[in-house]
């Protein structure tokens, strides 16, 4: 298996190139950007040193489906998918933060719980819950939007008093946030999955907010399977997910946080694969369709092929 760690294209119009964690993005005359979703994997906002085959194809794909089946609730960026790993869109001032939405008590939410702390972001969390229970109601935990570094845990009082949002765009942000949520929490159900968490990003065209980014993905949320989860729970067993859980989990069983000093352990072949094949089965999973890969040998030319070709039908 061949992943796809970098690229380096040259597209018609391009006026600037932007390397992010997962992500290789291509500005295009300054009003459009291609975005070729790569097979890197970061955890704790660290890159980690092996790619994981067809995870871009994955993320990407499962982005352009659940972007499409939410456009009615709140305009996204995208304007074309012209290949399985590359989403094509208008270019949006992103807001500096992110919208996180928890309907269930996992990863940094129950971390920062079982450290002691009653209140995540501001908000508020009962006493006497389990890792994995179901809160009362979802709540939104926001972070800031770093370029580099870590993510910070931020409340909405200090989004607002800062002004790092408006009050009436942060208004706007939480209510497409919940109503995203509650979309993925019933396209999640009818797929025997669900939604534990997720975040979602936005962006502004003048006046116009955007979802942008991806959206529902494994990077982006956590899922676990509703058969079973109640009995798991009441077991106090682990629950059965699919989500970059896994992966945080294994690296922090290896002394492993994005911290300083610590190293990011060995990245065997076999761990690699099975990380691959932990984001195929969540793509299948969760559409319904069967996974077609790629064919490795030859994606960097078909992607090239496929933007060009793409980009001179939108530049025309």
């Amino acid at each position: 298996m061949t992943a796809i760690k970098e690229t380096n294209f040259s597209f018609p119009k391009q006026t600037n190139f932007y390397k992010g964690k997962v992500r290789d993005v291509y500005t295009i005359d300054n009003s459009f950007m291609a975005m070729v979703v790569t097979d890197r994997i970061s955890a704790f906002d660290v890159v980690l040193p092996e790619a994981i085959p067809f995870k871009g194809q994955v993320l990407n794909q499962i982005a352009a489906k659940f972007l499409a089946a939410t456009k009615d609730i709140v305009p996204n960026w995208v304007i074309d998918t012209p290949d399985e790993m590359v989403t094509i869109g208008r270019i949006c001032e992103p807001f500096k933060v992110e919208m996180v939405i928890r309907g269930y008590l996992a990863g940094h939410a129950w971390r920062e719980y079982s450290a002691g702390r009653r209140s995540v972001c501001g908000v508020s969390l009962p006493e006497g819950l389990k890792e994995n229970d179901k809160l009362p109601q979802p709540i939104i935990t926001p972070t800031t939007k770093a370029s580099v570094g870590h993510d910070e845990d931020i409340s909405k009082e200090d989004i607002l008093a800062k002004g790092i949002v408006s009050v009436a765009d942060y208004t706007h942000l939480e209510n497409y946030t919940h109503a995203l949520y509650q979309r993925g929490v019933e396209m999640a159900a009818e797929r025997g999955l669900i939604l534990v968490d997720t975040k979602y990003e936005f962006g502004k065209v003048a006046e116009d907010i955007y979802l942008i980014d991806e959206i529902h993905t494994p990077d982006s949320s956590r899922y676990f399977y509703a058969d079973g989860y109640e009995k798991r729970q009441d077991a106090g067993e682990p629950q059965k997910q699919l989500s970059k859980e896994f992966v945080r989990k294994w690296l922090i069983e290896n002394g492993f946080q994005g911290k300083d000093g610590q190293v990011v352990p060995l990245m065997t072949p076999e761990i690699v694969s099975s990380i691959s094949e932990r984001y195929i089965e969540l793509y299948e999973q969760i559409t319904g369709d069967t996974f077609v890969k790629n064919d490795a040998n030859d994606v960097v030319r078909r992607i090239e092929q496929n933007v060009t070709a793409a980009l001179g039908q939108l530049l025309a």
